[in-house]
């Protein structure tokens, strides 16, 4: 495992490529998330403002040439966990929709994710939403250095678990900056005081998501989709978070 920790100045540049997304959840999608909307029509509206900021929508491409992620943003929508690919699928009222986002701005990455209500949802989905959020600023509030990534997802687990939800195992945040993905891996559930200890200096995309029923989750033949088994619905958040004199700076915060 090779952990990379950056300067001052590399974690205000992921900063900047974070601003992209954050701009984008808070003064572009709100208004553009409504009933009869497709999911590639959102895409689209995700790749053109990421391009506008002189950025790259980097989630195309990823996987490779066998089977190579086609957008610029993840769009799962109820029972999908993450991974959806945009498509013609269209929002009707009441459901959810989870867009994750990866930006290269001049080479540093900004990674960020947001759950979003279609309309009026149902009163467990306002609790999914609301639980999953609440769990990703406790994980958040565990980024001391000194601190061990076991303390950020027992944190995580334990809330979730307090709500009667669970997390999913099969997929977790990681280190950020450089590239998409870095070491290390950043687990929605742990136990206290074990795993990687935090330093000053690092960057990491905590992203937990949250199932209404089962952990469980499947893959579908497109091979990037992620499913709830039971096809109960999924929820998901995610900051990009660096640790600067020894306390969390949320680099994916929304500033105007």
């Amino acid at each position: 495992m090779s952990i990379t920790i950056k300067t001052r100045e590399e974690i205000e540049k992921i900063k900047a490529a974070n601003q992209i997304i954050a701009r984008l959840y808070n003064e572009i999608l709100p208004s553009k998330i409504v009933p009869g909307v497709s999911t590639n029509e959102l895409n689209k509206i995700i790749e053109d403002y990421v391009r506008s900021q002189g950025a790259i929508p980097a989630t195309i491409g990823v996987g490779g040439p066998s089977n190579p992620y086609p957008a610029g943003s993840c769009i799962s929508v109820n029972e999908e966990v993450v991974h959806g690919i945009p498509g013609d699928r269209i929002l009707q009222e009441g459901d959810i929709v989870s867009i994750d986002t990866v930006t290269n701005l001049d080479g540093y990455f900004g990674d960020a994710a947001i759950t979003f209500p279609v309309g009026e949802i149902d009163e467990e989905s306002k609790k999914l939403l609301k639980v999953t959020r609440e769990a990703l600023e406790i994980g958040i509030e565990q980024c001391y250095a000194g601190n061990r990534l076991g303390d950020l997802g027992n944190a995580i687990e334990t809330h979730v678990k307090k709500n009667k939800f669970t997390v999913v195992r099969d997929f977790c945040g990681h280190g950020v900056g450089h590239t998409m993905h870095e070491d290390p891996m950043v687990m929605n559930f742990g136990r206290k005081g074990r795993g990687i200890k935090l330093e000053e200096g690092m960057v990491i995309a905590i992203e937990p998501m949250v199932n209404a029923g089962s952990y469980k989750v499947g893959i579908l033949d497109d091979g990037w989709t992620a499913v709830t088994k039971d096809g109960k619905r999924s929820a998901h958040f995610e900051h990009s978070v660096a640790i600067v004199d020894g306390k969390p700076l949320v680099l994916s915060r929304y500033e105007k």
